[in-house]
């Protein structure tokens, strides 16, 4: 009877160990099975959503940067149009290739050096951003003779004056200059006849913004140099 006793408890010791075990197998059998399935078909699609919306915000990204470079370009040659409008003015009131009176818009009637009825050679209101004309002036009735100004790129090699030169017409922008004479502070105000304001707006157009952009230029020029 002891026998028989001892022999069925080491035979359930035995099985009880070869159930843990069992057990062990399943759980690792589990886990493989669960590493080899890979992803379900929702899993795939959350993922394929997040990339999306992930590659459509780098577009947008990449699309704001190009209308920033776009219109600091812009900006620049806008500068540089007011610049060398005021410049061909002060060049040529120091050449006196015009009198004191032609520096203001055409139709002016402060015309204190000549006495002439009305004075000015300079357009007014949005003009063209046409070349100088034969008087070498930015802003005057012969510039619209001259043809549109033009901007020169260097091209692919990056020098000037090569073949591969690109020469982009500028005519996206507009120009207006306007000449006014400046007041004392003396009650009424006089007019100060050896000084006048010069403000030269350029205005600009920009594709991805879908506004007009302005450059304004203000300055003064004198009698004398």
């Amino acid at each position: 009877m002891a026998t028989k006793l001892i022999g069925q408890a080491m035979g359930h010791k035995s099985t009880g160990s070869d159930m843990n075990r069992t057990t062990k197998i399943a759980r690792l059998s589990r886990r493989r099975l669960r590493a080899e399935a890979g992803f379900s078909l929702i899993e795939v699609m959350i993922s394929m959503v997040i990339l999306t919306t992930g590659l459509v915000s780098l577009l947008g990204v990449f699309g704001l940067a190009m209308a920033s470079t776009q219109t600091s370009q812009n900006a620049l040659i806008a500068k540089q149009l007011a610049n060398e409008s005021y410049e061909s003015i002060i060049t040529a009131r120091n050449t006196t290739q015009i009198g004191w009176d032609d520096i203001q818009n055409q139709g002016s009637t402060y015309c204190i050096v000549t006495g002439a009825a009305t004075c000015g050679i300079f357009l007014a209101n949005m003009q063209a951003i046409d070349n100088a004309g034969t008087d070498g002036i930015y802003g005057t009735s012969d510039d619209a003779a001259a043809g549109i100004q033009t901007l020169q790129d260097p091209g692919t090699d990056g020098v000037f004056l090569t073949a591969d030169d690109l020469f982009i017409p500028l005519t996206g922008f507009q120009r207006q200059i306007t000449i006014s004479p400046l007041y004392d502070s003396d009650t009424p105000p006089n007019v100060i006849p050896t000084v006048r304001s010069v403000t030269i707006t350029v205005q600009y157009s920009n594709p991805q913004l879908k506004l007009p952009q302005t450059y304004t230029l203000n300055s003064y020029i004198s009698q004398f140099e």
